[in-house]
């Protein structure tokens, strides 16, 4: 099995406005009854997208301006709160596949990155320029670049950053611990029969 570097990231961009957005209200917790991940896109941010009715109540992932959308933007300390990995795990199913916010919450960013959804960090001052250009033209490309740190769009350059450990594992590759183990099912075999005791 060959997991795949995660070098750059680029396509159209929301913005989910507020901070402290907890995995509470990224995934609610009556949609974790799942017994895979695979299902969990409709429950993205389901109790601020729909009223008490079943109808949606004007969410900007709801906004037909920007449908496919796949990078999103959010503000400080996303992603707090209980530590379900169904949370980046419902962004990733409904289209994501970066996030750019000021902060994110530790175990949250892990889990991020073990399912190869680079997070990385910019100043408010920054995500809300990129917001405007996005509201003003919602086709406006957003790339990120992990080799160089940068987040671009239009004719703009931002620098991000996120910590060295997953930069260094989305850039070689080694961002999947389970893949890893899958890919080296051999090495693993060769080095339990090469041990006396097993």
């Amino acid at each position: 099995m060959s997991i795949p570097a995660i070098t750059k990231v680029s396509g159209t961009a929301v913005y989910v406005p507020g901070a402290d957005v907890d995995t509470d209200r990224i995934i609610p917790a009556r949609f974790l009854k799942c017994v895979t991940f695979d299902d969990l896109a409709e429950g993205l941010f389901y109790d601020v997208r729909y009223d008490g009715d079943g109808k949606l109540v004007g969410h900007p992932l709801d906004d037909p301006r920007f449908s496919g959308a796949s990078i999103m933007l959010a503000g400080p300390n996303f992603g707090c709160g209980s530590s379900r990995e169904h949370a980046p795990q419902s962004i990733y199913r409904f289209g994501f596949r970066s996030i750019i916010a000021v902060s994110f919450a530790e175990i949250f960013f892990g889990n991020s990155t073990g399912i190869g959804m680079p997070c990385v960090c910019a100043p408010m001052e920054e995500i809300e320029k990129i917001a405007q250009a996005v509201e003003n033209d919602p086709s406006t490309q957003v790339s990120i670049n992990l080799e160089d740190m940068t987040v671009s769009y239009g004719d703009q350059v931002v620098p991000v950053s996120m910590p060295d450990s997953a930069r260094e594992a989305l850039l070689s590759a080694r961002w999947d611990p389970i893949g890893e183990l899958l890919g080296n099912a051999r090495a693993i075999e060769d080095r339990a029969a090469a041990l006396p005791y097993i």
